[in-house]
């Protein structure tokens, strides 16, 4: 049986036993078509997406990828897995409960979702992986840590856990995924050196995106390379003809690379494609490449300018959530407006810029400090909410509104916490900007109908007015 999970997620080991129970697939699951909601047969409070090759037999093992959303959205991770699962050969569940926050409702989760697919499906407790995204991928790498049971890790936009880091003990493969503009682009990628320290198989795929899923097309590539990892291993059948396919994808992208002059990339790309490729295929060509421009100076210099694009984005970052606090901390007697117009201005400042900028390096590294501030700043702003720091919390989403003025979302929260602040005007001007951003009517409507926090200004026209059913009310 794959090795228990229950104990392992509360910090405990638990031996593996030597077979798996008896598969219990149902006519329920017809292989080929993703589900959006298996709910768990020994607890219906829990539920995951699912999808199974339509080659699947209960005849045989199949490996499977466990993966998790910060948002709950099973159905969604799954349709990012699906293209892959079906070409590659692997069942794929993705919670549909587990969601950024506390630790134990995520296990429990994942206990949940482990547990249900063993007893209904064939699964192949060798070939078990984990994946997610963002807090998603924190809590895949967090589980591979504490069952000791994965054979890889998939991170999309996110490294392991706060206090956890890479070592020999973890004994798995690692594929990181993440977006050139995406704020955690600055923690992604030293976690390949860390990867590689530790002694770690690992691979990293940048693409062209902010902070998102992996494309199903990264996906496709991450499974693929998780299956050459399982044939060096002796877990899958070796395919001297998949392998070739797979080495001279790689380097047609290293080779890709050097064209567009991204020799950085390329070195790195030829590095990944030794340290995987070696033991199955001949790879010369990419050793000599990587050695050729290793001593490239474009190529030796390039860390230390990542280190100072990361830093430049800290401060950017600094600066702006360090603005929103220091309202907080104002005496009564400065002008009580000016930290907020300051902080509003910084991120408004920041946002017009990185629409402006015309050099690609600069405008990424503004398009990172802005999805930094946009999550900093709602993680900050719910945190005050639950507080009920009304004010403080109108402060910080009102600069994830500056970081990010196309979300229909952050305006609602700044309307809901103006709102309990007192700020009826300041309420009603994000309500009405939700309004113009909203692309359902009928749901904003419904959710201003039902927000708890409008209470006090219900009965107003304003209120009556922006929260109309059809997109022409005033």
């Amino acid at each position: 049986m794959f090795r228990a999970l229950w104990l392992a997620l509360l910090m405990a080991a638990v031996p593996a036993s030597s077979q798996l129970r008896p598969a219990q697939a149902s006519r329920s699951f017809p292989p080929g078509a993703l589900i959006p909601s298996v709910a768990a047969a020994n607890n219906a409070q829990q539920s995951y997406a699912l999808y199974l090759p339509k080659s699947y037999s209960a005849q045989k093992n199949w490996p499977a990828f466990y993966v998790f959303d910060p948002l709950a959205r099973g159905e969604l991770a799954v349709r990012q897995f699906e293209q892959a699962a079906e070409l590659h050969g692997f069942i794929v569940a993705a919670s549909n409960n587990s969601r950024n926050g506390p630790w134990r409702p995520q296990s429990e989760a994942a206990q949940a979702m482990v547990d249900d697919t063993q007893q209904r499906f064939s699964i192949d407790a060798k070939r078990i992986y984990f994946a997610g995204f963002s807090g998603g991928a924190r809590v895949s790498a967090q589980l591979a840590l504490l069952c000791k049971c994965a054979a890889g890790v998939l991170l999309s936009g996110a490294g392991f856990p706060q206090n956890s880091s890479p070592s020999a003990e973890a004994n798995f493969a690692v594929f990181s995924a993440v977006g050139n503009a995406d704020f955690n682009y600055r923690e992604v990628i030293p976690l390949q050196e860390q990867l590689e320290k530790a002694g770690l198989p690992h691979w990293l795929r940048v693409f062209d995106g902010s902070h998102e899923w992996a494309t199903p097309t990264v996906i496709d590539e991450a499974l693929a390379w998780f299956r050459v990892q399982a044939m060096k291993s002796n877990l899958e059948s070796r395919d001297d003809r998949f392998i070739a396919a797979q080495l001279a994808s790689a380097r047609a992208q290293a080779e890709s690379f050097e064209k567009s002059h991204d020799l950085y990339s390329a070195w790195r790309e030829y590095r990944q494609t030794v340290a995987i490729f070696n033991s199955l295929a001949e790879v010369g060509f990419a050793r000599a490449k990587s050695e050729s421009l290793g001593k490239d100076r474009t190529v030796r210099d390039e860390p230390k300018r990542e280190r100072d694009l990361f830093a430049e984005q800290d401060r950017l970052i600094g600066d702006v959530m360090s603005a929103v606090a220091a309202q907080s901390n104002s005496s009564s007697a400065a002008p009580a407006e000016q930290p907020i117009r300051s902080a509003q201005e910084l991120a408004r400042d920041l946002h017009q810029r990185s629409l402006s900028e015309k050099k690609p390096d600069r405008s990424l590294i503004l398009k990172r400090a802005l999805g930094g501030i946009f999550i900093g700043s709602i993680e900050s702003g719910n945190s005050a909410l639950e507080k009920k720091e009304y004010s403080l919390a109108a402060r910080y989403f009102a600069c994830a509104a500056e970081a990010y003025p196309e979300s229909e979302w952050v305006f609602r929260q700044l309307a809901a916490a103006r709102a309990l602040s007192g700020d009826r005007k300041g309420a009603i001007e994000a309500l009405r900007t939700a309004r113009k951003l909203a692309k359902d009517f009928q749901s904003f409507s419904e959710w201003c109908r039902q927000e708890n926090a409008f209470d006090k200004l219900r009965a107003t026209a304003d209120f009556q007015g922006n929260c109309a059913l059809t997109p022409d009310s005033p």
